[in-house]
């Protein structure tokens, strides 16, 4: 995946992607790896829309260029479909490029800047690397030569191959810096090499296998085998203690006069320290007593401060209470001056008046019928009364 969207940034390159596709939008030039890790979803997504819209017009098809408020939906199956026309297989759902990086996403972009070049008639030619001409090597006389250090290197991977044998490097040393002195001396006598380089390095790759030392044990040799090594520490440690000492005497005069003079100098600083303190000791018992009346001010403000906080609970208490007294005489004030009630118990006075007028007018009606009833009833006695003595009389006539 990153291969390829490197090869992609190429291709957008080869297309003048910057100055046809980001300038008119203003965004930045894609880094190497821009699609290739997640960084941020939406800016990546619009950014894979707009070089797609760009590289499908490129490659000689129409399409619109997208916006942000655009179904992303829509946009990637657009995409898809023009992908398809060109050819290209797509074996992977829609979604994909819906997060705006990935394998999926550099493909498609992929396709889409092939398909472009093939439009705009760019063709892949074979590299054609310059011609090197050889540069002859000049060696010179001292990377031919065989100083003490390489050989003292050589030796000491020679000692370290073979740790059991010991020898003495002193005459081994004597003569190679005899040697060397031989060799500056012959230098000094040539002022220029009339040798040719490639016999010389010939000669060099010949010898060069003879110039290794070789370390032989022999017992006619015990005489100049080396000590172990910890009688060679031993004697450091007695060369380094010799050392030490020699130092010790040089510094241990410096480091007594050193100390004379820091002796010395606190010495004065406390004998200064005692003067000051006596001449401004009454200054200290003034400034000894102001802080105990400070003290005892503070200590009177938290006092003051904690009735302050009393009296300002009480005082809130009492605000509260005389606020309620307050809203309730100003209900009743309210109730007293409204109207209202007395309306309600005139309409309630008529209602009775007309509701006592009803029952008057009942009452006399009851009283009316009450009335009929009992002279209806008297007459009917008194008819009954005449209608019973009648017969009796003419009874007794006869």
């Amino acid at each position: 995946m990153f291969v390829l969207m490197e090869e992609l940034l190429d291709k957008l390159k080869l297309l003048s992607y910057e100055e046809e596709a980001l300038r008119r939008h203003n965004m930045r030039p894609l880094s190497r790896h821009y699609f290739a890790l997640p960084t941020n979803p939406g800016e990546q997504f619009f950014m894979f829309c707009t070089l797609a819209a760009w590289l499908i017009g490129k490659a000689g098809r129409p399409f619109e260029q997208p916006q942000e408020s655009d179904d992303p939906n829509a946009v990637v199956s657009s995409v898809l479909a023009e992908l398809r026309s060109l050819g290209r297989p797509v074996d992977f759902p829609p979604s994909k490029l819906k997060t705006g990086c990935g394998e999926q996403v550099c493909y498609v972009l992929d396709c889409l800047a092939e398909e472009a070049l093939k439009n705009t008639g760019f063709s892949w030619k074979r590299p054609a690397y310059p011609t090197e001409e050889p540069e002859e090597e000049e060696i010179t006389e001292d990377d031919a030569e065989l100083t003490l250090s390489k050989l003292e290197e050589d030796v000491a991977e020679e000692e370290s191959d073979n740790e059991e044998d010991y020898i003495d490097l002193n005459v081994l040393k004597a003569q190679t810096y005899k040697s060397t002195t031989n060799d500056t001396a012959k230098q000094e006598e040539i002022l220029q090499s009339t040798t040719d380089a490639a016999e010389w390095n010939l000669e060099v790759e010949r010898v060069l296998p003879q110039l290794k030392v070789t370390v032989r044990t022999d017992n006619k040799l015990s005489f100049v085998m080396q000590r172990p090594d910890w009688r060679i520490h031993v004697d450091q440690m007695h060369q380094h203690k010799d050392g030490i000492d020699s130092s010790l005497k040089e510094t241990r005069g410096y480091l007594d006069k050193l100390h004379n003079e820091i002796s010395r100098t606190l010495e004065k600083i406390n004998s200064r320290e005692k003067y000051i303190n006596n001449q401004l000791e009454h200054l200290v018992q003034e400034y000894r007593s102001a802080q105990a009346l400070l003290s005892e001010a503070k200590e009177k403000y938290q006092e003051g401060s904690g009735g302050v906080t009393e009296r300002i609970r009480v005082l809130s208490e009492i605000t509260e209470a005389l606020e309620k007294v307050k809203q309730e005489t100003e209900e009743k004030g309210s109730s007293m001056t409204d109207g209202a009630p007395l309306v309600k118990i005139k309409q309630a006075l008529t209602k009775l008046r007309q509701e006592t007028i009803q029952m008057d007018i009942q009452i006399g009606v009851m009283e009316h019928t009450l009335l009929q009833s009992k002279l209806k009833e008297k007459s009917n006695m008194t008819r009954d009364m005449h209608a019973t003595v009648i017969p009796e009389a003419t009874a007794g006539a006869y």
